[in-house]
């Protein structure tokens, strides 16, 4: 079975992670890595056990810290060297415990030393525009029917979903559309009804997502088609919002150390 591992840790400047290893801290019962050519990621969860193949070290380091690319700061490298990680899970460990224990392996295995900090960085400020939002708070009529409550629909071969969220967890749908993150700024703290559709800009948005890297979503083919409009302009036409380009302090992960070449097995 495929999966994306989702899984913070506070860190002090120019502090290694070796805390990360304490005992209290879950590990790996036994785990193996070794450098691969093979650079085709495919990540499964068995019984027990992770396997990570083909994977560079940045997208690792994203699962293990719960992070995004542009958080990752470190040498180029950590894009062009792939991997295979296989690890065996303790018994009744949880499976929300398998990012701790990536970050343990790193540790251990890469001499990995890092520590998080606040950078101004170019976002994308989620703001009301100025005749106000255009969606209703969520409520249980708003459901369609044959969908899990909470479940949000992704439209296939193109660009959009529907569902109740918070603009927070908008704000971090968008981040993964765009080439910049998307902070919430709109003061709205409810749940509303999103219903948003748009053409595909490649000038400043990435691919879309597989809809599986969201425990709530669900596909559904069945949406009407994606308007003309680009992402900018359905925001403002269709939810009444608008993404203004800003500098704002972000978190990253900075790599103080990190080997290229992992300790033997």
């Amino acid at each position: 079975m495929t999966i994306f591992l989702r899984s913070t840790i506070a860190l002090s400047a120019i502090c290694a992670i070796a805390s990360l290893t304490a005992a209290d801290e879950p590990k790996f019962e036994a785990a193996s890595v070794k450098r691969t050519d093979q650079c085709i990621s495919s990540n499964s969860l068995g019984p027990g056990t992770v396997i990570l193949k083909g994977d560079p070290l940045k997208p690792i380091l994203m699962e293990a810290f719960n992070l995004r690319r542009y958080q990752i700061v470190g040498p180029s490298w950590l894009d062009e060297y792939c991997f295979e990680i296989f690890g065996r899970v303790p018994e009744g460990v949880a499976k929300d415990r398998i990012p701790a224990m990536l970050q343990a392996l790193l540790v251990e295995r890469f001499k990995l030393a890092s520590h998080k900090e606040d950078r101004p960085s170019p976002v994308y400020a989620l703001i009301v525009d100025k005749n106000g939002p255009k969606f209703k708070e969520a409520d249980s009529t708003s459901q369609r029917p044959g969908v899990p409550p909470g479940a949000v629909m992704f439209r296939f071969g193109a660009a959009g979903f529907k569902g109740a969220m918070t603009m927070a967890s908008l704000a971090l749908r968008l981040s993964n559309r765009l080439d910049h993150p998307v902070q919430d700024f709109t003061g709205l703290k409810g749940t509303y009804d999103i219903d948003l559709s748009w053409t595909p800009d490649p000038a400043f948005e990435r691919p879309a997502p597989n809809p599986g890297a969201f425990a709530d979503a669900h596909p559904n083919a069945d949406l009407p088609p994606a308007p003309a409009a680009d992402l900018l302009t359905a925001i403002r036409e269709s939810l009444g919002l608008r993404l203004e380009p800003r500098k704002e302090p972000v978190e990253v992960l900075v790599i103080d150390h990190i080997e290229r070449v992992p300790t033997e097995n």
